[in-house]
C-alpha cells in the first residue's frame, strides 16, 4: 500500500471514529460538565512532547496534556496519525503544533475534528518565516530551538488557557512569567557562549538547531546541499559528501552537531570522520531526552559550551 493510499484510508478511519466519538454519551457528559462549570482539567494536545512539556509547565494541575509524539525514535515529518490521535484532538480544549508542514498530521486532525476551540501554530506565532522569506533564505521550521519563540509560546499558552479557565488565568500567567525567567537564563548562557566563541567554525548534519547556533554566534560551514539532503531523507551527491568530509581534514571545524533522529549511513560516515579528527560530536534531538524543556535545552547548551572550550 502506498503512502498516499495509507493516508486516504487513515483519513476515512479517523473521520468515522470521530463521528462515532462525538456522538457518544461520554462526550455528551463532558459537554454537560463544561456547561455546568465543572472544574475538570483542560485537555491539551501537542504534536510533540517538546510542546507538551511547555504546556504542562504553564497549565500545571489545571491541564491534562497528550503529546502525540513522545519518542526520540519517531520522526514527526513521517508520522501517520491514528484514530486514537483523532479522538484525542476532537476532545481537546487547546491544540499546539509546530506548523509549516513539520507535523502536517496535526492540522488535518484539527480540520477533521471541527470542534477545537483554540489552536496554536508555533511557526505563525514565531514570526520567523516572513523574515527568512524577505531575506531570500530557506525557512528553518525547527522553531522550538529559537528561545525567543519559546518565550512567546509560553505567554500565548497562558492567554489561551486563561480564556478557557478564567478562574486560573493569573496562575497561568505566573507560571509563564517564571518559565520566561528560566528561558532568560538559557539565553544568557547562549550570549556568554557568543562572547567566548563568536565566529567559531562548526558543521551540522542538518539545520535542526540552527536558531540556537546562530544566536551563539557560531559559523556553520557545512554545505547547504548536504544539510538539505539529510533533512529530506536523501543521500547527498558524492561531491557534496566529500566537501562535508573535508571539514575534518587539515583545518577541522571545532564541533559537529548531529540530529540523532535522522541518522543514516552517510551521517555515520561523517561522525566517523569527526571522531578520527578529534572533533567533538554533539548529539541533538527533535524530541525530549529529559523530563522538561528547560532541562533538555539547558543540557544541550551546556554540552555545546563544553565542546567549544579552548
Amino acid at each position: 500500500m502506498t503512502g498516499s493510499t495509507r493516508r486516504s484510508v487513515l483519513t476515512i478511519v479517523v473521520a468515522v471514529v470521530l463521528n462515532t466519538a462525538c456522538g457518544s454519551s461520554g462526550d455528551r457528559d463532558v459537554s454537560a460538565a463544561r456547561a455546568s462549570g465543572d472544574q475538570q482539567r483542560l485537555n491539551v494536545v501537542a504534536s510533540t512532547d517538546v510542546y507538551g512539556s511547555i504546556a504542562e509547565r504553564i497549565g500545571g494541575n489545571e491541564v491534562q496534556v497528550t503529546s502525540i509524539i513522545d519518542s526520540a525514535n519517531a520522526d514527526p515529518l513521517e508520522y501517520e496519525a491514528t484514530p486514537a490521535d483523532g479522538i484525542a484532538v476532537s476532545r481537546a480544549d487547546l491544540v499546539v503544533f509546530n506548523g509549516n508542514g513539520y507535523d502536517e498530521f496535526m492540522p488535518r486532525l484539527v480540520a477533521a475534528s471541527q470542534g477545537v476551540e483554540s489552536v496554536v501554530n508555533v511557526t505563525e506565532l514565531s514570526g520567523l518565516k516572513p523574515v527568512a522569506e524577505a531575506a531570500g533564505e530557506e525557512f528553518n521550521e525547527h522553531v522550538w530551538y529559537s528561545l525567543e519563540t519559546v518565550r512567546a509560546l509560553a505567554a500565548t499558552l497562558a492567554t489561551e488557557l486563561g480564556k478557557a479557565r478564567p478562574a486560573a488565568a493569573s496562575a497561568f500567567t505566573d507560571r509563564a512569567t517564571a518559565f520566561a525567567e528560566e528561558i532568560g537564563g538559557l539565553q544568557q548562557q547562549v550570549a556568554d557562549l557568543a562572547n567566548s566563541s563568536k565566529g567559531t567554525r562548526i558543521a551540522v548534519t542538518e539545520p535542526l538547531a540552527n536558531y540556537l547556533l546562530e544566536d551563539a554566534g557560531l559559523d556553520n560551514v557545512a554545505p547547504e546541499q548536504f544539510q538539505e539532503a539529510i533533512e529530506e531523507g536523501d543521500d547527498p551527491s558524492a561531491e557534496v559528501l566529500q566537501e562535508m568530509l573535508a571539514l575534518f581534514g587539515q583545518d577541522p571545524v571545532e564541533a559537529l552537531v548531529l540530529n540523532t533522529q535522522t541518522q543514516s549511513a552517510v551521517t555515520d560516515q561523517v561522525v566517523q570522520a569527526a571522531q578520527k579528527a578529534g572533533v567533538p560530536v554533539l548529539r541533538m534531538s527533535e524530541t525530549l531526552t529529559s523530563p522538561s524543556y528547560i532541562e533538555w535545552m539547558g543540557g544541550q547548551i551546556g554540552a555545546l559550551a563544553a565542546a567549544l572550550e579552548p
